[in-house]
């Protein structure tokens, strides 16, 4: 098997600046170009001009250089952290093919890139290229396995013609969880909706091309020998949690709950079906990979914007009456009155929370899976849905204030970064971090 080549959609605007670094062939046609440009769709055509020329495409437009090991383009305005607090926008640079799609009266660009190219990058915007070698390593192969498994994913709903549906609505109930199902045009988009992709801006060090080249073709596989679909996340909490309670309702024996350290916790009861197992739980600091405070360790996996968030092992927030209310209403285009309570129906494995109960004084709902609650009670979403609900200033039977207790940052599913920088600091190679958080799998090299 060669290196796969993959696509990726790095944005989509109505207008795109863009500059060329080098020659670029239009079309394959062996007419080239270069310099600073502007990409629109005007009518059914793509207009892609400067202040000299003018050229029209009919619906797509590849500009591939002529001689990729020294030639790049750039992207300015890139929105990166979309929906997150820290959402911004950035000027990238990429190598590799750069293509234009009319889409909808808008522009979506995609770079079309060797898959380790791509890696090169996704490691060092997922985090710190300055990162222990070992974690890099172990970055690599599941960055590697978790896009070959979604593109395979992808294939496989074509060719069978599935119905594919991610919601499932019933009478004062919604069911929702989100994954890939919303990428038609590319096989992976640039930002944490599916894995963090800058281009070449974020390589910074050599250390992250030895990773990579290291581990070249390098994959998990699951007991069948198909490729595993390894997720990843910044902080499990203390316990990752099974796929099925974030997903779809399907299970993966190498996707399941993992306690994060060496040995069970101590003085902790870990049936979450249990409410109070959860709260204490959720209200304490158990002993666990990804509880530090290790400024070092932490840098590694996050970067600038990410250490914006410090909280991210035990966190807490508070909403009044009216702002959760409000919050709710906006967020569920319904208006539920005053929240009486907020109630947990439904917890996984590491104290999740997979399905809530909403009551106001209008309507009652629940809601689900954990990005669902977690949108639902935040601007942009909560740091993750293993969270206890306190109700503060009771009047009349409706609370005046709401605390929210919280642990772990992400859907807590697969390889936990900020514990896998800990045990990578602490002398674990890059399989064993692996054998940690992907049980039943192992490593295959495939090309």
């Amino acid at each position: 098997m060669s290196v796969p080549e993959i696509n990726v959609g790095i944005m989509t605007e109505k207008k795109i600046n863009f500059e060329l670094y080098g020659d670029f062939d239009i079309n394959r046609t062996g007419k080239t170009l270069s310099g600073k440009f502007k990409a629109e769709v005007q009518g059914d055509k793509i207009i892609v001009q400067d202040k000299g020329q003018k050229l029209e495409f009919e619906k797509e437009v590849l500009f591939t250089p002529t001689n990729p090991a020294t030639e790049s383009f750039t992207l300015r305005d890139v929105v990166i952290g979309v929906d997150f607090h820290w959402q911004r926008k950035e000027k990238q640079n990429f190598s590799g093919i750069l293509k234009f799609l009319a889409n909808e009266n808008k522009l979506t660009a995609i770079n079309t890139i060797s898959i380790d190219e791509y890696l090169k990058s996704v490691i060092s915007s997922e985090m710190s290229a300055k990162c222990n070698i070992e974690l890099l390593k172990a970055h690599s192969v599941i960055s590697r396995s978790w896009l070959l498994a979604q593109i395979e994913k992808s294939k496989t709903i074509k060719q069978e013609r599935v119905d594919y549906s991610s919601t499932i609505l019933k009478e004062d109930e919604i069911t929702k969880w989100y994954d890939r199902e919303d990428h038609a045009l590319f096989d992976v988009c640039a930002d944490d909706h599916c894995q963090r992709y800058q281009g070449v801006t974020k390589i910074f060090t050599d250390i992250a091309v030895t990773a990579v080249e290291e581990t070249k073709g390098i994959v998990l596989t699951d007991s069948l020998g198909k490729v595993c679909d390894a997720r990843f996340y910044k902080a499990c909490g203390g316990i990752t949690e099974a796929f099925e309670n974030v997903w779809e309702p399907k299970h993966f024996d190498y996707l399941v709950p993992v306690v994060d350290y060496k040995y069970e916790p101590d003085n902790y009861k870990t049936d979450f079906t249990v409410e109070a197992n959860a709260v204490k739980w959720i209200k304490s600091s158990p002993q666990a990979y990804c509880n530090t405070t290790d400024k070092k360790i932490l840098a590694q996996v996050l970067l600038d914007y990410d250490q914006e968030t410090s909280d991210f092992y035990r966190w807490r927030i508070e909403y009044t009456q009216a702002e959760l209310a409000e919050l709710i209403r906006k967020k569920r285009g319904i208006d539920f009155g005053d929240i009486a309570d907020i109630i947990p129906i439904q917890r996984g494995a590491s104290a999740r929370l997979i399905k809530m109960k909403i009551v106001g004084s209008k309507r009652t709902m629940i809601v689900g899976k954990e990005l669902e609650i977690r949108k639902t009670l935040s601007k942009s979403h909560l740091y993750s849905s293993a969270i206890v609900i306190e109700k503060e200033d009771l009047k009349n039977g409706i609370p005046q204030k709401f605390v929210i207790y919280g642990a772990g940052w992400g859907h807590g599913v697969g390889l936990c970064q900020i514990g896998a920088a800990v045990m990578s600091e602490n002398n674990f190679h890059f399989d064993e971090i692996l054998n940690h958080y992907y049980h039943n799998s192992h490593l295959k090299k495939i090309y």
